[in-house]
């Protein structure tokens, strides 16, 4: 009997430490469940809040959370916040997956890039499409290549809400490289993993303002862009950081522009991936291997 005992407890402890290895143990630790920082659903704010892709919410009351959904099994969109005060877009943020495909084509913007319908309801928008003539580009947060699987997911992503001003040649330059390699090399190509994506430019340091177009609507100084990976292996992360300069960097490396989690936070004050437990938080966000995204 004794034996037959000792037998079932080894049994018990070998599975155990089999079940661990499973967990999300690289570069991120096992799950504990503790969470600090994450965001917390209540009156007025929608539940995706609590998503892995969302950053932790700015105050309430001068800040509005948005969130774009499709009439499909897609469901979710992008999100963002809007800054009421500013009347500016602080981040938009969004999942990738590996069904994310499609050609619906580019929504036709001949006559005018659309006001978001929930803002515009609000009355939180700036009266007028101040980009035009203003040496910028519309440039998109959630990129229409990205959302490619239905029309109306991409006519989503031409409101002006999810535009920041760009010159032309960081638009069509390297943060266009930055959206081509998290398409084409980061995208999950497994049916279970997903990446998680907030993007955006600085609104809140003046130092990090290039102007205010027309006296009202800012041009960011800074883009950045908050990647994290779950996939089989755990989780992992890494964050960029690029200037929106006439200078054309198209040949750059991306890893020049490469920062950790931590650096970008501590950049742009907002608290990326804010929803993950803590310990896991922690880890993914103190560091980051260029080697492990590929880039050398």
């Amino acid at each position: 009997m004794n034996k037959i005992f000792t037998f079932i407890v080894i049994a018990v402890i070998m599975l155990s430490g089999c079940g661990s290895e499973t967990d999300d143990n690289t570069q991120g630790g096992n799950e504990d469940g503790r969470n600090e920082n994450k965001n917390i659903v209540s009156a007025g704010k929608p539940s995706e809040i609590t998503r892995l892709e969302f950053p932790r919410l700015k105050d309430a009351g001068k800040n509005f959370v948005v969130v774009h959904k499709t009439n499909d099994a897609y469901g979710v969109n992008f999100a963002l916040e809007w800054d009421i005060e500013k009347k500016s877009q602080r981040w938009s943020c969004y999942q990738m997956r590996k069904g994310y495909k499609g050609n619906a084509g580019r929504y036709d913007t001949q006559h005018g890039y659309p006001y978001d319908p929930v803002l515009e309801e609000k009355g939180y928008y700036l009266e007028g499409d101040y980009f035009y003539g203003s040496g910028f580009d519309h440039g998109h947060v959630c990129p229409s290549a990205d959302r490619q699987y239905s029309k109306e997911a991409n006519k989503q992503t031409f409101y002006l809400s999810n535009m920041q001003p760009q010159y032309n040649k960081f638009n069509a330059g390297i943060w266009q490289k930055l959206e081509s390699r998290i398409r084409k090399a980061w995208t999950p190509s497994n049916d279970k993993d997903i990446l998680y994506v907030c993007k955006g430019g600085t609104i809140d340091n003046e130092n990090y303002i290039i102007k205010r177009i027309k006296g009202k609507l800012i041009a960011p100084k800074y883009f950045f862009c908050a990647l994290l990976l779950h996939n089989s292996m755990g989780y992992r992360a890494i964050g960029f950081w690029m200037e929106n300069t006439v200078e054309d960097h198209t040949s750059d490396n991306l890893k020049m522009y490469v920062k950790s989690i931590d650096e970008l936070e501590q950049l742009t004050g907002i608290d990326f991936f804010c929803n993950l437990p803590d310990n896991i938080e922690n880890k993914v966000e103190a560091n980051v291997s260029t080697k492990v995204w590929g880039l050398n």
